[in-house]
């Protein structure tokens, strides 16, 4: 089981930004993180400070990421399918797999932060009509990526008359995709379907494990095999602190026979890499013997 760190707050003030972040990318690397994240936004959430808090564009943060590190996978937890059009989004991701030397997984889930749409003008429809946007974008990003087929392609939403994509990404066969969210109807369907990994949300093993069962049926009904799929987690108790290491492995450890591979943590406020080095870092040393 791998740790991977989801960065979400940048409150360091501008022009401590760029070094905080590669300062971080230093010690996550050095910990043996296995993923580093940031959120997409337009603005910071309201449960997290509001959108009077900072919030950086993500992938121009992922780009300066990768330009920092050189192992550890790199991803947005999760893009809205309404952020990016998806012939642009696949561009990105491509750019970011290519420069990263593959290390890119296109993380991405059905938009929900209304407000945030309203205020910058971007178009925010029904959550049916979201869906149906997100499964295309599903489709066009598995063909943009596909050597052999450069479009068109029509769907209900959108319309592509090439899905051309050069250079092609450096991942074989493609770029990960991730699909974030916990529905049991809609979104766990559409990874077994589409996806290369899930990221769930909940709170507990118990909850990880209903909604693996769940995902393993919709992957039954699709003549999928369940074991290609890599299952990650967001973990959502509080944020451990420097000490906690020994009890935040032990309590990590409870999902490991659920045949979780990574266990994401939301960083805190202030000094990121100090946190890394403090937490992370020797509770990565105690998960690695955990399978």
């Amino acid at each position: 089981m791998r740790l991977g760190v989801h960065i979400t707050r940048f409150n360091q003030g501008a022009a401590r930004l760029g070094p905080d972040l590669a300062a971080a990318c230093a010690a996550a690397e050095a910990a043996g993180v296995g993923w580093l994240s940031a959120m997409d936004h337009y603005f910071q959430m309201e449960h997290n400070g509001g959108p009077e808090d900072a919030m950086l564009e993500c992938y121009t943060t992922l780009g300066f990421l990768a330009a920092n590190t050189s192992t550890v996978r790199l991803g947005a937890l999760v893009t809205g399918v309404t952020y990016r059009h998806p012939g642009l989004l696949a561009k990105i991701v491509t750019t970011l797999d290519v420069l990263s030397g593959g290390r890119a997984t296109l993380g991405i889930g059905a938009a929900w932060y209304e407000r945030e749409h309203t205020g910058l003008g971007v178009p925010f429809p029904p959550r049916s009509e979201r869906f149906e946007r997100l499964e295309e974008t599903l489709r066009i990003c598995h063909q943009m990526w596909d050597a052999d087929d450069n479009g068109p392609f029509e769907g209900k939403h959108y319309r592509l008359a090439e899905t051309m994509c050069s250079p092609a990404p450096v991942s074989a066969p493609r770029p990960e995709i991730m699909i974030g969210g916990n529905g049991e109807r809609k979104t766990l369907r559409l990874v077994a379907r589409y996806a290369d990994a899930c990221n769930l949300l909940v709170p507990t093993p118990a909850e990880v494990s209903h909604k693996l069962d769940v995902l393993r049926r919709h992957c039954d009904d699709v003549g999928r095999d369940y074991a290609e799929i890599r299952k990650t987690m967001v973990y959502l108790g509080d944020t451990p602190k420097v000490g906690d290491a020994d009890a935040f492995a032990e309590e990590l450890a409870g999902y490991a026979g659920l045949g979780i591979d990574t266990i994401v943590v939301m960083a805190p406020d202030g000094d990121l890499a100090e946190w890394i080095e403090g937490v992370i870092a020797p509770t990565t040393r105690r998960m690695a013997d955990v399978d």
